[in-house]
């Protein structure tokens, strides 16, 4: 399946978002520094992913310093608003969405960002969180017959979600989130990841900009302040997905300890098969029924072309 990469919005109808090329996004931000070595994107790129210093120079940059700006704003919007009801002012952490497809480049552009916007003065405290770790156990979901579900809305605990983020939010001193293991490809017991006051929280992840389910008031979407959605046509994702199903195949899933192990000891064209099988009974599904429309609550899309790097930016105007 695919789609034309013209905008969703623009049947005959005006926009939200104002769109703008590569070139005209990189020249909002001229003068901004970069502050990473070459070395150091390298080390952040997930697998597949050519990302590059160019790519981060005309995209993440500006990106990282309109975040800045954003930050900033909510930050002087929150001192407003508590001389306002005459309370003391206490430092909220800016919380922002990464959301998209699998094999999109969401965590790469959630690390990076991460790196980023840490690197500015007055939000030296960045943290982030995938939503991996609210998915269910593997036992809980076998339970409910979710294994091969894994991934849409229905196989995470969103309450759980919902109250990290808002705890999070509401400037707990401690706040725990699970930790999820890509190796054994479930929850690790006992094992928690930290986090402490940030400046700034990014939380990645598959369905992070779902609405609110049937019976529910609130969801996870309605606690960010920015948020940010990585599009791309779905035949371009199925080929980085399957590149990526090959990699592993030869790399990751040849630990005796890996979920996938006994992946590694197919031929190519069996793994290239089972890849495609995988994306086309689960992967895609998810995309098209439930990630995928979620893109017009977004802050701001990435659209990229089919060599990963970023064509457009859109940005809400409204």
């Amino acid at each position: 399946m695919s789609e034309p990469v013209a905008s969703p919005w623009k049947n005959g109808h005006s926009t939200p978002f104002v769109e703008l090329d590569r070139a005209d996004w990189a020249a909002l931000a001229p003068t901004t520094m970069l502050p990473l070595r070459e070395t150091e994107i390298v080390q952040l790129r997930g697998l597949g992913e050519p990302l590059d210093l160019s790519e981060v120079t005309d995209v993440y940059l500006p990106l990282s310093r309109l975040l800045n700006l954003y930050a900033a704003g909510a930050r002087q919007l929150h001192r407003a608003t508590s001389d306002f009801l005459g309370e003391r002012a206490q430092r909220t952490p800016f919380v922002i969405g990464v959301a998209g497809s699998v094999a999109v480049g969401k965590s790469t552009i959630a690390r990076l960002l991460r790196e980023l916007l840490a690197r500015w003065e007055d939000t030296p405290r960045v943290e982030l969180v995938t939503t991996d770790g609210f998915l269910f156990p593997n036992a809980e979901l076998a339970r409910r017959g979710l294994m091969d579900r894994k991934g849409f809305p229905e196989s995470y605990d969103r309450r759980a979600l919902l109250r990290f983020v808002s705890a999070v939010k509401s400037g707990a001193t401690e706040v725990r989130a699970p930790f999820y293991s890509h190796l054994s490809y479930n929850i690790v017991p006992d094992a928690q990841i930290v986090v402490r006051q940030p400046d700034i929280l990014i939380v990645e992840g598959l369905n992070v900009l779902q609405p609110p389910g049937p019976g529910h008031g609130l969801a996870v979407s309605d606690l960010f302040d920015f948020t940010v959605f990585v599009d791309a046509r779905t035949q371009d994702i199925a080929r980085w997905y399957e590149e990526r199903f090959l990699k592993l195949q030869r790399g990751a899933f040849t630990n005796p300890k890996s979920y996938f192990h006994r992946f590694s000891t197919l031929t190519e064209a069996e793994a290239r098969h089972r890849s495609r099988t995988i994306w086309t009974e689960i992967n895609e599904p998810n995309l098209v029924q439930n990630i995928r429309p979620t893109k017009s609550r977004a802050t701001l899309v990435l659209r990229k072309d089919s060599n990963h790097a970023v064509s457009k930016v859109l940005l809400r105007k409204v």
